[in-house]
C-alpha cells in the first residue's frame, strides 16, 4: 500500500517518538554485528535516547513522518547548532514497510529546510559506509564528503551548504501528487509549467508555442493514469505551493518488463533551474521505483540537452543514439539518446 508522507516537527516526548528511535539503534546494532534483543540492553548512550528522547533531544529538532492515517513511518533528528553554527542530521530511520515511497527523502527535505530557516551556513550527517542506499540519497540531496569530525572506522562524514542570505528562496518542497492534486493543479500550475517547458525548448512530445488548454488536458489525462496506478507523480513546490517543476515514473504494463519503469517528463521551470529540483524529483521517483521493487528504469532525452548533464550525474547510462527520432519545439527533427539505470538494493560495503 503506497505511503503519502507528511513530515512534521513534534516535542521529542511525543509518545511515538521512543519505538522509532529504538528501531534505529537495534538495526544498526545488529549491522554492526552486536545484536541486542531490546532497548534495555543497547549501550548507554543509546539506551538513553530510546528510553528518554525528551531528555536526549530537548535541545533539538525531531521530525516524524506520518501516512495518511496519521500512523508515524519515520523519524529524524536534527540537532542544535554546534559551536561553529552547523547542525547535525542524526537518526533518520524509515519503518521497513513504509520504505521506497519517498519518506527517506520527505525527512531530509524536512530537516535541511529546518536548517534553512535557522540562517545556519550548512547541514551535517554521519553515516556507515555500509548503508549505500542512504549514502546514495545523501549525494542526490547535495551533501558531499568533508574532513571527518567523528574519526570511528567505517563512518562517513557529509556536509550541505545553505542558501541563507537575505532574500535567498528556501528548499522547495517534494510532493507526491495523487489524482485529485493533480486535477486540483491541472489548469494552472501544471500547466503553466509545461508550457514554459516546451515554450523554452524543451522536447517534451510538444510543438511551441503550446496552447496553455492543452498543457491543462494532458495532466488531467496524467491524473486518470495516475488514479489506476499506471503512472505516478512528483512535484517541487516553492513558496505559496507555487508548481516549480514535476516528474512522472510509468511501470511496465507487459508480462516480460514488470521490473521496469520509465522516467517520463522531468520539468524544471526556467525561473527555478539552478537549485538541484531536478535531481531532487528525480531521486524521489527512483527511490519510489526501487521500493515498489522494480529494478530497471529507462528514459529518453534530446541529444547534447542540458537534461544529459543531470542524467549523466545521476549514474544514468547512455544506452546509443537515435538520429532524427523526434521534432524540437520548432518542428526540427533532433537525435534522442536512451539511457537506463539499475536500481535496487546496493551491495554492502564491508
Amino acid at each position: 500500500m503506497n505511503v503519502y508522507c507528511t513530515v512534521r516537527p513534534v516535542t521529542p516526548d511525543d509518545p511515538r517518538v521512543p519505538a522509532l528511535l529504538a528501531a534505529y539503534h537495534l538495526r544498526t546494532e545488529a549491522e554492526k554485528g552486536v545484536p541486542v534483543a531490546s532497548a534495555a540492553e543497547l549501550p548507554p548512550a543509546y539506551r538513553a535516547e530510546a528510553l528518554d528522547p525528551a531528555t536526549a533531544f530537548a535541545a533539538d529538532t525531531v521530525l516524524l513522518a506520518v501516512d495518511e492515517a496519521d500512523t508515524a513511518v519515520g523519524l529524524v533528528v536534527l540537532t542544535a547548532s554546534h559551536q561553529d553554527g552547523v547542525p547535525e542530521i542524526k537518526r533518520l530511520w524509515v519503518a521497513p514497510e513504509a520504505r521506497g515511497k519517498g519518506a527517506a527523502a520527505a525527512l531530509m527535505d524536512g530537516a535541511v529546510d529546518h536548517a534553512t530557516r535557522a540562517g545556519v551556513p550548512a547541514v551535517r550527517l554521519s553515516v556507515w559506509l555500509w548503508r549505500g542506499r542512504a549514502i546514495a540519497l545523501y549525494r542526490r540531496l547535495g551533501f558531499e564528503t568533508v574532513r571527518p569530525w567523528d574519526d570511528r572506522p567505517g563512518l562517513l562524514c557529509l556536509e550541505k551548504p545553505l542558501r541563507t542570505a537575505a532574500g535567498s528562496d528556501t528548499p522547495a518542497r517534494i510532493e507526491r501528487l495523487a489524482a485529485a492534486r493533480i486535477r486540483a493543479h491541472a489548469p494552472d500550475g501544471l500547466a503553466a509549467l509545461l508550457v514554459d517547458a516546451v515554450d523554452g525548448g524543451a522536447s517534451l512530445g510538444f510543438l511551441a508555442p503550446l496552447d496553455p488548454a492543452e498543457a491543462a488536458d494532458w495532466w488531467l489525462t496524467v491524473a486518470d493514469e495516475a488514479e489506476r496506478g499506471a503512472r505516478t507523480v512528483w512535484t517541487a513546490h516553492g513558496p505559496g505551493d507555487v508548481v516549480l517543476g514535476a516528474v512522472t515514473l510509468v511501470p511496465g504494463d507487459k508480462a516480460n518488463g514488470r521490473h521496469r519503469g520509465e522516467i517520463a517528463r522531468l520539468i524544471v521551470h526556467r525561473g527555478a533551474r539552478g537549485q538541484g529540483l531536478g535531481g531532487r524529483l528525480l531521486a524521489a521517483a527512483e527511490e519510489h521505483a526501487a521500493g515498489e521493487g522494480l529494478t530497471l528504469l529507462v528514459l529518453d532525452t534530446q541529444t547534447d540537452s542540458p537534461a544529459e548533464r543531470l542524467y549523466r550525474r545521476a549514474g544514468w547510462t547512455a544506452a546509443g543514439t537515435i538520429p532524427d527520432y523526434a521534432a524540437d519545439p520548432a518542428g526540427i527533427l533532433r537525435p534522442t539518446t536512451l539511457y537506463y539505470k539499475r536500481i535496487g538494493p546496493l551491495p554492502r560495503t564491508e
